[in-house]
């Protein structure tokens, strides 16, 4: 009997051929940093030949028929390494950072509406010209700024200019173990450098930059959220359901997000492809009753496009929405031409063109979790879901709604760990429970902004909105409250991810194709794992550190001794879950710390010395007043907190220190001072707002 003919994967979608080796060189000019001479000249050559293999004879072509697939590969890849190197801000010979000085004056357009903080006001500008010495330069590149809270800086919006003489800083890491790169995140949207303004360092120029489409996304959002204030009942609710239509999280409470983000739903309040598929679903029902637009197949096309993408940019352009966006856009236009297209190749090709527009997208959480999403449900969820029949058309449906989290979990599971460090266990019930909730929520939300010009209906309708959305604040509450609904405090490197995901391939293709070699990687490969973990456990078993955190006006030490850690500090940094979970729990986590001791035998305290096995630490909170000894005192470190009245020379008059270390509780100025005495000293010291948290080995 004749073998089926088997076709491959890449047949089928071919534009998954030209993907990986796009990606490919996108990685490799991350990580390696190729010239652009290098990568042009290797094109040409590229190129060249595979032109010049074209003029010979049929039959060596034939014969050698893998080499042109060889040099295709090899452009993709230079093609990738060079989108990459022109995305880079620095190459360009009109970025403001390759002129800027401290006595710059500099214009700057704020590029979307301000953020309200705490304390001030965080907006986007685009750097367009710097002044120097009278010398005009019309330049280019983006910074933050942050604008003191007060009656001007509450005025400004999108669009308005402004100069300011004051120098920009680089932007920086905290540098706490774990910490959420903030330098890099900024660095992607190519972003280096920030500012604080004061209401009196800031001038509001008369002249304007607008754009039109832009004004009216900005209107559009407005809109929607004032209409959402006005129907919705109460705050928490109006604030979920501004983060589940447009995606706008600004007023959302913390708490109910962590509940959500531990119970496995965060994805409802982050844009995705579901509001999406909402969307274009009823722009397509609304276009098809309309007369003059259902007779004409190019002018529904081009309205639907038009809406999709126009949703797209009001929600912020984020990457899940911009991949379902490209991807409905092939659906779209594929379903005007009466073609069917291979799902994968509709991945590929938005990918392609995702990562052509910003190859830096790559890195985004976002995009990664939105493509091993749909993935995992293209691949898996047809052969969960014939795990089990029902009969009952009910339970069929609840079984399909389950089946379909499972397979979207099975490729997203291994990147939530690597960047969130927990595993919602009972995902499968909230998703359950969420969906469908979310979903009535949505399209209650979209209904209730097209009649918000019927007030009255708009009144009931916001009601009913509101019942849906404390039901499914209620559920997710109700749901995290449960003890066992979170497994938390997970820490895997990059390597582990990998070996998670191959574990995971060789079981897929095992059970589908019920192929043993594959059974036997996938055990292997699990070894490995246990392995690595196993390593990972044995070194923070026998660890033994110091931590200077870098928490801005706060005093944070920890002592750490295999499994235990002693802090050290301010009250309010354990206290504050805002303060702990963004700076100190990460690095518990990575670290493998479980639990607070009280001060454990291996250190030694008196008074403000501490002894940590051989080493000898002083920490120095308050004006000190030592005489001279004899012989002065040998210590290791210095710690001095809180902005204390001393001078580094009368210090050093009475220790022999090898490191002075100056904490975030202490303000740059005061830091700054202590710096040049240590420089005129010669003494070695370590400033942690401006060099990151110390981190020593004990």
């Amino acid at each position: 009997m004749a073998r089926p003919y088997h076709i491959f994967i890449w047949k089928k979608a071919p534009y998954l051929r030209l993907v990986i080796p796009f990606i490919t060189g996108i990685l490799l000019q991350f990580y390696f940093k190729m010239e652009i001479a290098i990568i042009v000249s290797s094109g040409i050559v590229a190129l060249g030949l595979l032109v010049a293999f074209t003029f010979l004879p049929e039959s060596f072509r034939y014969y050698f028929r893998f080499t042109q697939g060889i040099f295709i590969c090899l452009l993709l890849i230079l093609f990738g390494a060079f989108i990459t190197w022109q995305k880079e801000v620095h190459h360009y010979s009109n970025w403001y950072g390759k002129y800027i000085d401290s006595g710059s004056f500099v214009v700057a357009t704020i590029q979307e509406p301000p953020v309200e903080k705490a304390k001030s006001f965080k907006a986007l500008v685009s750097v367009e010209t710097l002044i120097n010495k009278e010398i005009q330069q019309n330049l280019t590149g983006k910074a933050l700024i942050y604008l003191a809270k007060d009656g001007a800086s509450e005025k400004l919006k999108y669009g308005d200019k402004i100069i300011f003489n004051k120098p920009l800083q680089d932007i920086t890491n905290s540098g706490n173990p774990g910490a959420f790169n903030y330098k890099q995140y900024c660095a992607f949207q190519q972003i280096f450098q920030q500012v604080y303004l004061k209401n009196n360092e800031w001038v509001l120029l008369k002249e304007k930059e607008k754009s039109a489409f832009y004004i009216l996304v900005f209107k559009t959002r407005d809109y929607i959220l004032s209409t959402l204030e006005k129907y919705i009942p109460r705050e928490e609710e109006a604030a979920l359901a501004k983060a589940l239509l447009i995606g706008y999280r600004n007023d959302l409470d913390k708490d109910l997000v962590q509940a959500y983000s531990n119970t496995g739903v965060v994805h409802l309040i982050a844009i995705s492809g579901m509001h999406l598929a909402l969307i274009y679903v009823s722009l397509l029902w609304i276009f098809a009753r309309i007369p003059f637009i259902k007779e004409s197949k190019i002018i529904k096309l081009v309205l639907v496009l038009s809406c999709l993408w126009f949703f797209a940019f009001l929600t912020g352009g984020a990457a899940s929405v911009l991949r379902s966006a490209v991807m409905f856009t092939f659906v779209a236009i594929g379903s005007s031409l009466n073609s069917r297209n291979s799902i994968y190749n509709s991945l590929a090709v938005s990918a392609f063109l995702l990562l052509c527009y910003d190859p830096y997208l790559l890195w985004d959480v976002g995009f990664q979790l939105s493509y091993l999403a749909v993935l995992g449900i293209v691949v898996c969820q047809k052969y969960i879901f014939n795990w089990f029949y029902f009969k009952n058309k009910l339970a069929n449906e609840i079984w399909e709604l389950t089946s379909i989290s499972l397979a979207a979990q099975t490729l997203t599971l291994p990147v939530c760990i690597y960047y969130f460090h927990q595993f919602p266990l009972l995902f499968l019930l909230s998703n359950m429970i969420a969906i469908p909730l979310s979903t009535l929520v949505l399209g209650g939300c979209i209904v209730l902004v097209a009649i918000s010009p019927i007030s009255l209906a708009a009144i009931y309708l916001g009601k009913l909105v509101w019942a849906f959305i404390w039901l499914l604040d209620l559920s997710i509450l109700g749901i995290n409250s449960i003890p066992f609904s979170l497994w938390g405090g997970l820490s895997i490197s990059i390597t582990d991810t990998i070996i998670l995901y191959l574990i995971i391939s060789t079981c897929i293709y095992w059970l589908i194709k019920k192929n043993m070699p594959a059974l036997k990687l996938s055990i292997a490969f699990t070894l490995l794992l246990v392995c690595s973990l196993s390593y990972k456990s044995w070194k923070s078993v026998h660890q033994n550190k110091m931590i200077v955190y870098n928490i801005s006006q706060h005093k944070a030490i920890d002592f750490i001794h295999g499994h235990q850690y002693y802090f050290i500090g301010d009250d309010e940094v354990i206290e504050n879950d805002g303060l702990k979970n963004y700076n100190i729990q990460p690095a518990h986590i990575m670290l493998g710390l479980r639990y607070n001791s009280h001060l454990p035998e291996s250190i030694f305290n008196k008074n403000n010395f501490y002894q940590f096995y051989n080493c000898r630490i002083l920490m120095i909170d308050s004006p000190l007043r030592y005489k001279a000894p004899p012989q002065r005192i040998k210590v290791d470190y210095i710690v001095i907190s809180k902005n204390p009245p001393l001078r580094i020379a009368s210090i050093a008059s009475v220790f022999d220190c090898k490191k002075y270390i100056f904490d975030a509780s202490n303000s740059l100025w005061k830091i700054g001072q202590w710096k040049k005495e240590c420089e005129e000293l010669h003494l070695h010291f370590h400033s942690v707002p401006g060099q990151g948290a110390f981190i020593t080995d004990l």
